[in-house]
């Protein structure tokens, strides 16, 4: 049986990427969607490497989230944490996103604790989102290695991108059990689905039948089958 993370969203949720394609940003939509859709506003934080290199959110894109959306475009990495550390003191706030690029010297273990101090006091989560970074000592409960995983298929054409998934894995888990997963975002049911990476089974007579792909849902859905 596999453990997912717990489905309340963590104080402080930290997700690492080595690429320009959004994974980790996907993954941190996808969980906000499942976990709440509250109607107040979301406060985005960049420095400017971080909105250079992976752009700035779109607007449009982010409707669904039924979350009005507040952009901070900071100049360091010292200025975006004095942003968030800001909104995080705001309980009008759904949440608060960090962006911030690589792994600048301001962004330490201290830092990272005053972050987490602040938004358990508050109630307002932060995901703080870590591309190109090297995951150094934090204090954040939750703490994810997002990349790019192949589409799911396209019903109405074999040929084209299906459903958009990541590979998630979680290497910290505060109340939870580390894992490794296929991620994927079900828009209609607002659900955030983990399901079991597909392993190679044993092969030969009396052989055990290869891992099921068992789907798990975060926030207030059930999971598919």
């Amino acid at each position: 049986m596999l453990s997912k993370p717990e489905a309340p969203l963590s104080a402080v949720s930290e997700a690492f990427s080595t690429s320009r394609d959004g994974a980790a940003t996907g993954l941190m939509l996808a969980e906000l969607d499942a976990l709440g859709r509250t109607g107040k506003p979301l406060l985005w934080v960049q420095d400017t490497r971080a909105a250079q290199e992976a752009g700035v959110p779109c607007i449009r894109g982010l409707a669904a989230l039924n979350m009005p959306l507040l952009r901070v475009a900071a100049r360091n990495a010292a200025e975006a944490l004095w942003a968030m550390e800001e909104g995080l003191e705001c309980t009008s706030l759904s949440a608060v996103v960090g962006e911030v690029w690589g792994s600048p010297k301001a962004l330490d273990f201290t830092a990272t604790k005053r972050l987490s101090l602040r938004a358990r006091r508050s109630g307002v989560p932060l995901w703080l989102l870590r591309p190109d970074a090297q995951p150094d000592l934090s204090v954040a409960p939750k703490r994810w290695r997002v990349a790019s995983a192949p589409s799911a298929g396209n019903v109405l054409d074999p040929r084209a991108p299906g459903k958009a998934r990541w590979t998630a894995e979680l290497f910290r888990a505060r109340g939870a059990k580390p894992g490794t997963w296929v991620a994927s975002h079900d828009r209609a049911a607002h659900r955030l689905d983990l399901v079991a990476p597909v392993r190679h089974g044993t092969v030969g007579e009396g052989a055990s039948p290869p891992n099921r792909r068992t789907p798990y849902a975060v926030g207030g859905g059930r999971a598919g089958a």
